[in-house]
């Protein structure tokens, strides 16, 4: 009987591709729908200990919740309003981006006429007015799409109802997991205990975040400012928020204000000085700031995160590449404690070297001992 009803590989690999092209087929369709709910769980989750906060003041769970909300909306419009302002003034600086450029394409002809004795091509002129028409023509509409995106980013309109009503019946909502999920006894604590940790991770992973990208943009608009190079607040802190998006995020942080300072600086070394100050700032960061702030409980592998990036990107576009990794850590913590799932929360998570692998064998069989008052190790001889 039990021959009878095992399928075989294929049918199996078939069912888990069909369920998960119908999966991210419903992700794309209803993007509309998940992108700000998701957001608003986040920041559900990080304005919950503030609302806790005042409630332990008397105020009613409504206010409270209202609020927290206020807080954060005044926090995320103090941030769009300074880049709004950046912007702006970024702006008034392409006429003299385009006369930088025009001055670089005489000294290049100047050098080709000089040392290789050949005339410019006329794909050079072209080339050059090709640039500047598009500086010129695009630099309005690429202000109004920045302000766009990030509008549509934080869906003013949408997101604050979410996380007032998620704040407002947090209660209710962890009530039902608890109802649907653990039934009695000692699963109850076992469901209530992982809904714990990934109210932790989340919140571990956003208010780390924060103090990384608030470091970040003091330390990258300082370094700017001692180098000399214009709008330095305005690079310093927008790669400090690409941040978020590992790898690629801090590589596109620095390759503006690169380009920026050698199209308008007279010398190389201002964009050389550039590379090497984000470059150092950079290391402090991936081995210093984040392992110190954000601390272990993201422990996601570097080839699980740039996977979760790319299919986030291609899914959900800028906000799917920052959703996808407190989503998949959530995830690893969920199978982390689920017997099944174990192999794939460990195929997540970060590639441990051999001590650590032991260190948290004998760990475990310690624990395991207090807990049963057994030598396991003895049992399993036997």
């Amino acid at each position: 009987m039990a021959n009878q009803t095992t399928l075989p590989w294929y049918v199996k690999g078939t069912i888990v591709l069909g369920g998960l092209t119908l999966f991210v087929f419903f992700l794309i369709t209803a993007s509309s729908i998940l992108v700000p709910f998701l957001f608003a769980v986040f920041f559900s989750v990080l304005l919950t200990p503030l609302s806790s906060f005042l409630e332990r003041y008397r105020i009613h769970r409504i206010f409270s919740s209202l609020l927290s909300v206020l807080i954060g909306i005044s926090f995320l419009a103090g941030v769009i309003f300074f880049f709004y302002n950046q912007i702006v003034n970024f702006a008034q600086d392409i006429g003299m981006i385009e006369d930088r450029i025009n001055e670089l394409f005489d000294q290049f002809s100047g050098f080709i006429n000089a040392y290789l004795d050949v005339e410019p091509d006329a794909q050079l002129e072209s080339a050059e007015e090709a640039i500047i028409s598009f500086l010129r023509d695009n630099v309005e509409p690429l202000t109004r799409g920045v302000m766009t995106a990030a509008t549509t980013l934080t869906m003013f309109f949408l997101i604050p109802i979410y996380v007032f009503l998620l704040l407002m019946y947090r209660d209710f909502l962890r009530d039902f997991f608890l109802m649907a999920l653990s039934g009695r006894g000692e699963q109850g604590k076992k469901v209530e205990k992982v809904m714990n940790k990934v109210r932790s991770v989340i919140q571990n992973y956003i208010t780390g975040m924060f103090l990384v990208i608030c470091i970040l943009a003091v330390l990258n608009s300082v370094a700017l400012l001692i180098i000399g190079v214009d709008h330095a607040m305005f690079f310093g802190v927008f790669a400090a928020i690409l941040n978020v998006i590992p790898f690629l995020g801090p590589i596109i942080g620095s390759i503006l204000p690169i380009i920026y300072s050698l199209l308008t600086m007279d010398s190389l070394w201002y964009p050389v000085a550039v590379l090497a100050t984000f470059y150092v700032i950079q290391l402090f960061e991936s081995n210093l700031f984040t392992p110190m702030i954000v601390g272990q409980r993201v422990s996601l592998n570097p080839l699980v995160t740039l996977l979760a990036i790319f299919i986030g990107g291609q899914i959900w576009g800028l906000a799917g590449m920052i959703l996808f990794i407190p989503a998949l850590a959530m995830l690893k913590e969920i199978f982390d404690e689920v017997d099944s799932l174990r192999p794939y929360g460990y195929l997540l998570g970060k590639v441990k070297t051999r001590e650590e692998t032991e260190r948290e064998y004998f760990t475990g069989r310690l624990a395991r001992f207090k807990k049963t008052g057994q030598d396991t190790g003895k049992a399993e001889s036997e």
